[in-house]
C-alpha cells in the first residue's frame, strides 16, 4: 500500500453532525494528527473558540477504532472497498480525566451479620450504603473506612436493594417483606418515621426521579414481585400511583430522563409508562423468558445528578447549592448525553433475559428492537452501558462478559477470567476500565481497550453479590455471602 496515498474522509461526531465537508488526509495520519485536524474542524464551527480547549479524541470507522494510523487500520480490515468513496470517521470525545485502576484491598470493614445482598456509593463517590440479610442498612465513613454509629434498623426482613437519591441526599432500601425505608445519608438517621407499605410482596427494584426533572428528588419507583409497580411521594410517605399492567414479577425498573418509567418483568416483556399519570405508552415484546435486567444509556449522568467527576478540582461545593442549582447543573450534564446518539436526541435502552440473549431498544418511540444480542450460554445477569455510551457490558452465568457496540448491538469481545457465574459490573467513570464480582468469590479488574484482564482481585472468602465502582473513580466496594465489605483502592 503506497504511503504517500490519500484518502477523502468526512469527519462526524457520534450523533451524526457533519464537521466541515469532505478533506483528503494521508493514509499515514497518526491518532496525534487525526485529533489536531478533528479539532481543528470542531473549533471553525464554533461562534467562539478558545484554543486552548483541545478535546482528546477517539476515531472510528464502522463501529472499528483507528488505534495508530489510518494505514494500519486498513491493512488489519479485509474489506478494501472504503478506497473507492469517501470515509466516514466518528470522533468520540474521551474523558478527559484518567481513572488508575484499583489493585488492593486497604480495608475489610466489619458490621453486618448476614450476607451483603446490595450496595452502592453516593453520587458523589463521598460516601457508601450497605444492605443485609441481617435487615439493616447501614452507612460507611470512605476516610475513616468505619461504619457510622447510626444506621437503619427498621426492616423486619431481608434487604434487597438500596438506592441513592441523584442529589445524594436520602437512600432508599427495601426488604423482602415489600417496604421501603428512607434514610439521610449524611448521618444514617431514618427520614421520617415509617416505612413506606403497599406492595404485596417483596420489592426487586427502585429508581428516584431523576434530578433535571425534580431539584428534590421528591418521587420514588419500586417495582415488585406483586406485578405491580408503585410511585411514592417520599414527602408525603405515600403512594400516588400505581402501574399495573404485568402479569408476573417485576424484575427491574429505570426512570428515564424523559420522564418515562421502564420496567422489566418475568411475564417476559418490557413496559414503558409516562409517569405523570401512569398511562402505559408501549409494551416492548421479544424474550422468550424472564426479562432480568435493564440498563439506559443514560444511567451513569442520572445516577450522578449534578456531579461532574472530571471537574472535581473546580471544588464546587454542591452541598450547599439549592435544589434549583443542582437541577439546572444536572440538566445540562443529562442533554449533553441524551443527544449522543441522534441530534434529535434520545435513550437507548438494553434488556438481559433468561433466554440467554440482549435486546437494544429506542424506547421512546420505537415498539421493536434495534437489536438482538447472541452469545451467552446462559442467563444474563446484569447489562451496563459505559458512561461515555459507547460499550455496552453483559455479565452471565456461563461465567463470562461480553462487550458490544451501544449503537448496533454488534459483538465485539468476551472478557473470560472468572470459574463461577459474574453476578454483578460496575464502569469507571471514564470508561476505560470495568470490575466484575462473582460466585468464585473474586474480584476482577479489566482493562477495556486491551480487552484483557488488569487484576485479579482475591480476598473474600464466599460468593460476591454485590459491587460497586465510585463515580470518582477512586474506590471499588465489594460485598457478599462471607458478611464483610471490602474497599479496593490503587
Amino acid at each position: 500500500m503506497s504511503s504517500d496515498k490519500t484518502i477523502l474522509s468526512q469527519f462526524q461526531l457520534e450523533n451524526g453532525s457533519l464537521l466541515g465537508g469532505p478533506v483528503e488526509i494521508p493514509l499515514t495520519v497518526n491518532i496525534r494528527q487525526l485529533n489536531s485536524v478533528a479539532n481543528g474542524l470542531v473549533q471553525a464551527q464554533q461562534t467562539s473558540t478558545d484554543s486552548s480547549d483541545i478535546i482528546p479524541y477517539s476515531f472510528y470507522v464502522d463501529d472499528i477504532e483507528i488505534k495508530e494510523s489510518l494505514e494500519k487500520y486498513f491493512e488489519e480490515q479485509t474489506n478494501q472497498q472504503a478506497f473507492e468513496k469517501t470515509l466516514n470517521i466518528t470522533c468520540v470525545p474521551k474523558a478527559r480525566f484518567q481513572v488508575i485502576p484499583v489493585e488492593r484491598c486497604t480495608a475489610t470493614i466489619e458490621g453486618h451479620l448476614e450476607a451483603i445482598t446490595a450496595l452502592q456509593f453516593s453520587p458523589n463517590g463521598k460516601l457508601l450504603a450497605s444492605g443485609s440479610g441481617d435487615t439493616t442498612v447501614r452507612f460507611w465513613d470512605l476516610n475513616t473506612q468505619t461504619p457510622f454509629d447510626e444506621y437503619g434498623k427498621a426492616h423486619r426482613h431481608w434487604i434487597l436493594c438500596l438506592n441513592w437519591a441523584p442529589n445524594g441526599k436520602i437512600v432508599a432500601s427495601s426488604c423482602k417483606q415489600g417496604l421501603i425505608g428512607l434514610w439521610v445519608g449524611a448521618t444514617g438517621k431514618q427520614y421520617g418515621t415509617k416505612l413506606l407499605s403497599g406492595h404485596r410482596q417483596w420489592i426487586n427494584s427502585l429508581s428516584w426521579q431523576p434530578l433535571h426533572l425534580n431539584g428534590s428528588c421528591r418521587l420514588l419507583a419500586s417495582g415488585s414481585k406483586d406485578a405491580t409497580i408503585k410511585i411514592w411521594d417520599t414527602h408525603l410517605f405515600k403512594a400516588v400511583l400505581t402501574l399495573s399492567s404485568h402479569t408476573a414479577s417485576v424484575t427491574c425498573i429505570k426512570w428515564g430522563g424523559q420522564n418515562l418509567l421502564y420496567s422489566a418483568s418475568q411475564d417476559r416483556t418490557i413496559k414503558v409508562w409516562r409517569t405523570t399519570d401512569g398511562i402505559l405508552c408501549r409494551t416492548l415484546d421479544g424474550h422468550a423468558h424472564w426479562v432480568n435486567t435493564l440498563a439506559l444509556s443514560t444511567d451513569y449522568v442520572l445516577r450522578t445528578g449534578a456531579y461532574e467527576p472530571s471537574k472535581e478540582s473546580s471544588n464546587v461545593d454542591l452541598d450547599n447549592l439549592d435544589d434549583v442549582a443542582l437541577q439546572t447543573m444536572a440538566l445540562e450534564r443529562y442533554e449533553k448525553v441524551y443527544s449522543i446518539f441522534d441530534t434529535n436526541g434520545g435513550e437507548r435502552l438494553v434488556s438481559g433475559s433468561d433466554d440467554f440473549t440482549l435486546y437494544l431498544w429506542k424506547p421512546e418511540t420505537d415498539k421493536k428492537p434495534l437489536a438482538r444480542m447472541t452469545g451467552h450460554q446462559q442467563l444474563i445477569n446484569d447489562v451496563k452501558f459505559s458512561p461515555d455510551t459507547r460499550l455496552l457490558a453483559s455479565a452471565s452465568f456461563d461465567k463470562s462478559i461480553k462487550l458490544w457496540s451501544s449503537r448496533t448491538g454488534a459483538f465485539l469481545s468476551t472478557l473470560r477470567g472468572h470459574v463461577q457465574a459474574v453476578y454483578q459490573i460496575a464502569w469507571s467513570a471514564d470508561s476505560r476500565l470495568l470490575v466484575s464480582g462473582s460466585a468464585d468469590s473474586t474480584l476482577k479488574v479489566w482493562n477495556i481497550e486491551k480487552r484483557c484482564i488488569l487484576f485479579d482481585l482475591p480476598g473474600h472468602a464466599d460468593e460476591i453479590y454485590a459491587v460497586d465502582y465510585s463515580p470518582d473513580g477512586q474506590k471499588v466496594a465489594s460485598g457478599g455471602k462471607d458478611k464483610s465489605l471490602k474497599l479496593w483502592r490503587r
